[in-house]
């Protein structure tokens, strides 16, 4: 009679621990649902957003959005298979020219309180007036003269954008999809 007492007590401790297990299993494959489906993280590497986002701090980003515009800042991943973090700055359709160091969408002097340095064409593989096709957008890095962007690698399509940034090292950039 003693003894079923005593194990009565430790069967309640098993099942404890077996509650305890789903809880941690149901978590984890929550957490991979969200990460692998919702959000996504960068780490910054490099001056190319700088002042924005620093060299090494870590970036949240939506991968639910869908359409993308003037000022967001994305994750994408360029033709060579790297992964970068830019700001957008036109979209389909929309005409990029850059002049006296400074960009020009549509004809109208873009006013971006994020740049740093001045804008100049860095490479041929772009010839400005640029339009952008339907479907992608021109990016460029907010550190001008320290930034490989679409200036080098051209438009890009929002295939291969991973998504737009929510969060990053305590500034949120709350936006619906």
């Amino acid at each position: 009679m003693a003894r079923s007492r005593i194990l009565e007590k430790y069967n309640h401790r098993k099942l404890g621990w077996l509650h305890d297990f789903r809880f941690f299993i149901a978590a984890i494959v929550v957490l991979f649902i969200v990460f692998r489906f919702v959000v996504g993280f960068s780490f910054i590497d490099g001056e190319s957003m700088d002042p924005t986002l620093k060299d090494g701090e870590l970036a949240l980003y939506n991968r639910l959005a869908t359409s993308y515009e003037t000022g967001d800042i994305v994750s994408m991943r360029v033709p060579s298979g790297e992964y970068y973090v830019k700001r957008v700055i036109a979209t389909g359709g929309e005409t990029v020219s850059l002049r006296d160091g400074a960009v020009f969408v549509n004809g109208k002097k873009l006013e971006e309180k994020w740049a740093v340095g001045v804008t100049w064409p860095e490479s041929i593989a772009v010839n400005y007036p640029y339009t952008v096709r339907k479907g992608n957008v021109f990016v460029l890095g907010d550190n001008r003269e320290h930034s490989l962007d679409s200036r080098h690698f051209g438009e890009v399509n929002k295939r291969q954008i991973k998504g737009r940034l929510v969060f990053h090292m305590g500034r949120w950039y709350i936006k619906m999809l």
